[in-house]
């Protein structure tokens, strides 16, 4: 649940402004909140020195929380098309449709948001339209890097161009803030179209029904099963409201293909089963999602028969492994085959973030006189500092949620300077 804020000259610049689900809201807390965002206190009471607030990207862990803050902050917000999209359709939920400057922007542009000059760069995600930054004053230039990962194949979008990361050495970078997710893992992440083929090679052997969940931000994914249903003589629906919701932005943006059609999941019970082919939400066991109403039988719109295969295309996120463990046991007892990444050699899912290589690659391109791991737990960001050192970046800062970093004109971390936590939020 993201929320960044950069300092300068009296104003703040804030970057993201997410969500996250289903979490306890201290860490001792045995009840969970279904909403839960960082608690902005420290921005809100000084509002007046908010000159706008940027969104990387359109997932929940960025931008989910700011429908229900943003009466807080009543400030401009800056993203781009897709994520602007998918920003109005939450903003008209909670009746900010028309209260909300929201204003798009485009690559490699400058947009000057009080003290600061912001650009936005493109790079690949999960997501279309994911975009990097940079932030200049004349205290120095600071590179936020959002999510991000290197796919050369990405489905949705162009490929990642090292070109304009490598030309970021030539601009003097004080600091490179940096996605920290998968730090732990060596090597390189895999290309969304690796999962594309492994998908295909998965399901085009199928005689039964296929239902897969995912996330439903993963348009990439989607626009991958919709080629492969086309492929595989299947009809593609959609069971899920998020799911809908995302698709429709994406048709509006552009970024879902004319020729892939979608068939309204009530004509679901009418298809032979080898003719199905379903994306569902709640790949993570949570409790009102539609995998668990496949698993008890009692989704309106589809009922699963013994044989179906039912694939998790989506990482376990750690703490969600019991639910989603619970969720296939229930479906093994209707004798309903289930899959997950685990428990195949075939390329299911791909993460959205980058492995190690990666990112020694891109500190290696930009070469930041200052490393700055965020968007990760304690031991992600460690290691994301191991990978800067060892790729020559003079100096790594390493904090914790409610440190305040001074990058100049001398650099220091000052522990624990703003007051931070987590509230729950009401739909």
């Amino acid at each position: 649940m993201n929320m960044n804020l950069y300092g300068h000259d009296g104003q703040w610049l804030m970057v993201d402004c997410g969500v996250s689900f289903n979490e306890p809201l201290t860490p001792d807390d045995l009840r969970t909140s279904e909403i839960v965002c960082a608690d902005p206190s420290f921005i809100s009471e000084q509002k007046e020195r908010l000159a706008g607030i940027v969104i990387t990207h359109a997932h929940e862990d960025h931008v989910g929380a700011l429908p229900f803050l943003w009466r807080r902050f009543k400030c401009p917000v800056y993203t781009t098309a897709f994520t602007a999209e998918v920003l109005r359709r939450k903003l008209l939920q909670v009746g900010l449709a028309d209260d909300v400057p929201v204003i798009v922007v485009n690559e490699n542009e400058t947009k000057k948001i009080g003290v600061f000059n912001v650009k936005w760069l493109a790079l690949t995600h999960s997501v279309p339209e994911p975009f990097a930054m940079t932030i200049d004053t004349p205290a120095g230039r600071i590179f936020h890097t959002g999510d991000w990962k290197i796919d050369n194949q990405p489905i949705i979008g162009d490929g990642f161009s090292s070109a304009t990361f490598k030309a970021l050495a030539k601009e003097n970078i004080l600091a490179m803030v940096c996605d920290s997710t998968n730090a732990l893992k060596s090597g390189y992440s895999e290309s969304e179209s690796d999962c594309y083929r492994g998908l295909l090679q998965t399901i085009e052997t199928e005689k039964n029904r296929v239902v897969v969940g995912c996330f439903s931000s993963n348009v990439a994914r989607l626009v991958g099963l919709g080629r492969i249903a086309k492929e595989t003589g299947r009809y593609l629906a959609l069971i899920g409201r998020s799911l809908t919701n995302m698709v429709s932005a994406a048709r509006v943006t552009g970024h879902w293909p004319d020729d892939l059609p979608i068939i309204d999941a009530a004509h679901l019970g009418y298809l032979p089963r080898e003719e199905v082919l379903v994306v569902v939400t709640g790949s993570q066991g949570e409790s009102r999602a539609t995998l668990n109403r496949l698993a008890a039988d009692n989704c309106f719109d589809l009922s699963l028969e013994a044989d179906d295969l039912v694939i998790f295309s989506a990482m376990r996120i750690p703490g969600n492994e019991p639910a989603i463990d619970c969720l296939a046991e229930q479906f093994k007892g209707r004798k309903i085959r289930t899959l997950q990444a685990h428990e195949t050699d075939v390329t299911i899912h791909v993460s959205g973030h980058p492995c190690q290589e990666e990112l020694k690659q891109l500190y290696t391109w930009v070469q930041p006189q200052l490393a700055i791991p965020c968007h990760g737990e304690p031991k992600h960001l460690d290691a994301n500092a191991e990978v800067a050192k060892r790729s020559h970046v003079p100096q790594q800062l390493i904090g914790r949620n409610g440190d305040l970093y001074q990058l100049a004109p001398s650099v220091k971390v000052q522990r624990q300077q703003v007051k931070v936590g987590r509230i729950a939020l009401l739909r």
